[in-house]
């Protein structure tokens, strides 16, 4: 969507509160023992606070709250009753519903102890954000986004997961434009001011940028095993810095 008037700012204000409290809600109770299904009952009782819905169930009938991708897993993954072990790489990718606006954002965690490597993948996720996010302001083609996120990645010797990209996003879950999260060359569409899109790095440490679906039917895995970790956030373009809605 576009942000034309005040009061789209604050709906779009109001479900990255929701988002964000959603997400510091879900990271508290990452531990050995806890299950997946439970951070997702955790996340039904947050929404429930606020008026929320759970966008993804809303629009296609997902059968969660939240979306939780533990280890090879990268998205869209279904809560399971497997209580998490050290070591778990838990990504939650939060999108909720609230007064007919949708805000979109999602972390990975690990269950303590982890190990060095996991550690440098979680980092590389959200740091290759935010150097996406040093292209997003009003002017600049999609794909520069891209670009400086695949270029951080490779720098630090992951790989991006080609196949799944950020989005528009406001009044629908997915809405245009598509923004990858590497360079394409033939794309040559220009980010406006107002407009709302997630953008949102999935890296892994394999050397593959294919992605498999479980026989779940939601569940996004990597092809080779290697582990993901997913970083997103929601954010307004203007002519400078973006605007962080999910903070």
């Amino acid at each position: 969507m576009t942000i034309n008037t005040e009061a789209d700012l604050k709906g779009m204000q109001r479900a990255g509160h929701v988002v964000a409290e959603t997400l510091r809600t879900l990271k508290a109770a990452i531990r050995p023992g806890v299950t997946p299904a439970a951070l997702d009952a955790l996340a039904g009782t947050v929404f429930g606070q606020y008026g929320a819905e759970s966008a993804p169930r809303m629009t296609y009938n997902a059968p969660v709250n939240v979306f939780i991708s533990v280890n090879d897993d990268i998205v869209h993954g279904l809560p399971t009753q497997r209580p998490l072990a050290a070591g778990d790489v838990v990504s939650i990718d939060v999108t909720p519903f609230v007064d007919g606006y949708i805000a979109d954002a999602a972390v990975t965690v690990a269950v303590p102890p982890a190990s060095p490597v996991v550690m440098r993948l979680i980092e590389c996720a959200e740091v290759a954000f935010h150097a996406g996010m040093k292209e997003a302001r009003a002017g600049q083609p999609v794909h520069a986004i891209g670009e400086a996120v695949e270029r951080e990645v490779r720098r630090r010797g992951f790989t991006v997961l080609r196949e799944l990209f950020g989005h528009g996003v406001g009044r629908a879950i997915h809405e245009e434009p598509n923004v990858p999260n590497y360079y394409r060359a033939k794309d040559s569409r220009k980010l406006h001011e107002g407009l709302v899109i997630a953008v949102e790095p999935m890296v892994s440490t394999g050397r593959s940028h294919r992605v498999r679906t479980l026989r779940d039917g939601w569940t996004l895995s990597t092809t080779d095993g290697g582990l993901a970790a997913h970083f997103e956030h929601t954010i307004m373009i203007t002519r400078n810095s973006p605007v962080i809605l999910t903070a």
